[in-house]
Order: C-alpha cells, then sequence, then structure tokens
C-alpha cells in the first residue's frame, strides 16, 4: 500500500475550485471513487484524512471544494459559517457545485468513472443528499446531515441509495425533519435506509469536537465507529 495525496484544481460555477485526492498508486487499475463533502469550515486537514482512510480501503477518496479555492474558514473565524450561508441561500448553486465536484473526481484516471460515491458530513451531509436528488452518483452517505429540502425540482425516482447516519439527540435535525426527510425519499421512490444513534448528537464523528460543552453536540466514539462501519457496508454492497 503506498497511499499519496494530490491536489486537484478544477472548474466550476465560481471556481476555480481546489480539492485533494488520496490514491493508493500501488493498485493498478481503475477503481471505485468516493467524494468526501466537508462540514461548515469546508476542505480541511480531517478531510484529507478521510480521504486516506477511503483509499486504504480500496477506493480512490477526494476532498469535495464547494466554496473556491482558497475559501476556508475555521471555528475562531469571524463568521465561521461565511461561505456555507452562501450555498444555503442558493441550494441551486450548491448542487452546480456539487456536480462540478463530481465531474473532476470522475476525470481522475484511477477512478472507474461508472461507480461513484458520495459522503458528507455536517453541511456536507445536506449537500450530499442534494446530490442524491439530482443524481450523479451510485449513492451517498450522510453523517450529521441536515435535511431541509431544496427548495427546487428534481427527477424521480431518485437513482442513488442513500444511508442517513443521524445522531438522534441533534438539534439540528429533530424528529420532524427526520420523518419529513423520510417521507420525501419514500415518495420520491429512493432506495433509502437510516441509522439512529441513540444518545448522539451533531458532529458525533468529528474528534475535534471531543469535550463540546453545548448540548446536543460533540463527539462520540461509539456512534462514529458505528456509523463507519456502516459506511463500509453500504459501500461494499453498492459497488459489489
Amino acid at each position: 500500500m503506498a497511499i499519496e495525496r494530490q491536489t486537484i484544481v478544477y472548474d466550476g460555477p465560481g471556481g476555480p475550485f481546489e480539492g485533494v485526492a488520496a490514491i493508493d498508486t500501488a493498485v493498478i487499475g481503475p477503481r471505485p471513487g468516493v467524494m468526501i463533502v466537508p462540514n461548515v469550515l469546508g476542505q480541511k486537514e480531517q478531510d484529507n484524512v478521510v480521504a486516506e482512510r477511503l483509499a486504504a480501503l480500496g477506493y480512490v477518496g477526494f476532498v469535495a471544494d464547494t466554496y473556491g479555492k482558497g475559501k476556508r474558514t475555521t471555528r475562531e473565524s469571524p463568521k465561521p459559517t461565511l461561505y456555507m450561508d452562501e450555498l444555503n441561500a442558493d441550494r441551486a448553486l450548491l448542487r452546480d457545485r456539487l456536480h462540478a465536484s463530481v465531474t473532476a473526481l470522475k476525470a481522475l484516471p484511477q477512478v472507474d468513472a461508472a461507480r461513484t460515491a458520495a459522503i458528507g458530513y455536517c453541511f456536507g451531509g445536506k449537500s450530499v443528499i442534494d446530490l442524491a436528488r439530482s443524481g450523479g452518483v451510485l449513492g451517498v452517505v450522510a453523517f450529521h446531515g441536515i435535511f431541509d429540502p431544496p427548495g427546487y425540482d428534481y427527477p424521480t425516482p431518485i437513482a442513488a441509495k442513500l444511508l442517513i447516519c443521524h445522531g438522534w439527540d441533534d438539534p439540528l435535525a429533530p424528529p420532524a425533519a427526520v420523518t419529513a426527510l423520510a417521507a420525501e425519499l419514500t415518495e420520491a421512490g429512493a432506495d433509502w435506509q437510516l441509522h439512529g444513534y441513540g444518545h448522539a448528537g451533531h458532529a458525533f464523528s468529528d474528534p475535534s469536537m471531543k469535550g463540546a460543552t453545548r448540548p446536543g453536540f460533540g463527539y462520540d466514539e461509539i456512534a462514529d465507529r458505528r456509523s463507519w462501519q456502516a459506511m463500509r457496508d453500504f459501500l461494499g454492497d453498492l459497488f459489489g
């Protein structure tokens, strides 16, 4: 195993964009590609590590950039939600940037373009559900995502399969939002499954949130481990 990172600059609406691919160069030939859509802060080292973990599982991991090259925030930024807010206000633009990112993933020579998926965290979870709605990949996994509908029409039946990994105590996606999403996906004819983790809240898979004091937020080792295994099973089934 020889996992290497590559910086990928690509075009899209409002671009350029800069993503990071993790590839096992010891593997010969194309393999499935899995796109990672980051949380509110945008692409960062934590996401690059996820890409490497996916590469170790036999995929090409690709961290998407939906904000634009150089547009990142931290929790200490004056407004950490700056770039997320812009896309929340224009979900069609978010959709189009996601599709530009999928195009960049599929263009990588190590990727089997017919076998791609996407996973996302928090805002990235919302993003990959939007991607499932609009098409372009075989399946998506949302970790502690946000579930509000995008406000535009999309093709049905939804072709992409969905795995929703949800912390039941997440105040950003209360039970009413969960059941509304389930109803929407059912009506849209999607193949979907929901894993709810008791006593887990928002950002349960984010180790940087250990010790968080805000109610309903924080890292949960059990939910993190179980959801990662659920993702592995989902991708294995998806790609055969």
